[in-house]
């Protein structure tokens, strides 16, 4: 059984995982367990695994509707005990997220084994929660161990793990699916599936600058794509077809990350492991609503030299200057390339359904000595 949900940054590792899981089990049956209306559910649905909804909140930073939210998750739990003992699954994966947290209990009470994967630096208030019942707990990196050292003995660093088809295709391939310049600097910039649209506008603005030398790939989502199309519109006839390739998302994700030399982007958990995958040097804007999670990440990639991190309030003033000097020093470009490159950890989704395969096969399951409840 799987539990993921919320956000991307929790949804795209597990579902890296489950296809590790069907890459190495013969026939292995995987349930996800879900939020009802949660953007997981559609995600999920297009690999064809088993998913079921069921009720949840969040009970951090809600004010008015914690009450709400806590009766949410009362219910939650008690659809994802008979989701349990329905299914009987041998293992339990989560990797965060206010959905997980009913069914990590859930399963603790039904002796089912549980792997908790962190995919941000710093663990959230469910993942800290779900380390306490859980057998393993998988870090993206080495810096996550200091906030677990009440359950040491149970952690490993297994990297972030990404997904397969990122990486099915070349750069001179992605370069003519996309219709760009192979011998002109490419700058992608992605909010995410709904967009940034401080991060949007910034881009906006800087455009008939980077234009001039760049050619970016913008990846507005859906939110302000009516905006990011109607200024796209306003560029002159040139340089719109042959440099300015703006969309509301793009499913082929692989495609950007490979033809890019520069990305620009929020500080999600995705950052740590996909950019140092293609070892894509990285300007990284943590969102200013995301408690701490986003600033842990993009400071990991900076301390490392494979990233530079611009605060919110900061990119109308800087990021278009930051980007052109960074595509103007090639050494430094070089020098930030080879650090994300040295970060990557291709083989995290495969360690990680390794992890999970040992624990299922431990009998019998013992209740967590570290939970208190």
């Amino acid at each position: 059984m799987i539990s993921a949900g919320g956000t991307g940054g929790g949804i795209y590792p597990a579902l890296s995982v489950a296809k590790a899981l069907l890459a190495a089990t013969d026939q292995p049956q995987i349930l996800w367990v879900g939020s009802s209306g949660g953007m997981e559910a559609e995600i999920v649905a297009r690999t064809g695994l088993p998913f079921k909804a069921i009720r949840s909140g969040g009970v951090h930073g809600v004010g008015w509707r914690l009450p709400l939210n806590v009766l949410r998750l009362a219910q939650g739990f008690f659809e994802a005990l008979r989701l349990l003992q329905d299914f009987q699954p041998k293992g339990l994966l989560v990797t965060g997220g206010f959905i997980t947290a009913p069914v990590a209990l859930a399963a603790w009470l039904k002796r089912v084994p549980i792997l908790v994967y962190l995919p941000d630096i710093e663990p959230g208030l469910a993942v800290q929660f779900i380390s306490r019942l859980a057998q393993t707990v998988a870090v993206t990196a080495e810096d996550s161990r200091t906030y677990f050292a009440k359950q040491a003995h149970k952690v490993v660093v297994t990297g972030y793990p990404t997904r397969p088809e990122l990486t099915t295709t070349t750069r001179a391939a992605a370069h003519q699916q996309l219709g760009l310049d192979p011998q002109r600097l490419t700058v992608l910039v992605t909010g995410g599936s709904r967009g940034a649209r401080s991060l949007n506008r910034a881009v906006l603005a800087a455009l008939p600058d980077w234009l001039k030398d760049y050619q970016v790939i913008h990846l507005s989502g859906q939110l302000d794509w009516e905006e990011v199309e109607a200024a796209r519109d306003q560029l002159p006839d040139d340089l719109r077809r042959a440099r300015y390739h703006a969309f509301p998302f793009l499913h082929e994700m692989g495609l950007a990350l490979a033809a890019a030399d520069l990305v620009v982007s929020r500080a999600g958990a995705s950052a740590l492991g996909e950019y140092p995958l293609f070892g894509l040097p990285a300007i990284l804007v943590p969102y200013p609503h995301a408690w701490r999670y986003q600033k842990v990440n993009a400071d990991y990639l900076e301390a490392r030299g494979a990233a530079l991190r611009l605060n919110d309030e900061d990119l109308s003033t800087r990021l278009a200057s930051e980007v052109r000097s960074l595509l103007g020093n090639t050494a430094r470009l070089a020098g930030m390339r080879a650090a994300a490159q040295a970060a990557a950890t291709p083989e995290a989704a495969r360690r990680i359904a390794q992890e999970l395969v040992a624990l299922m096969s431990r009998e019998p399951v013992e209740r967590s000595k570290d939970a208190r409840l």
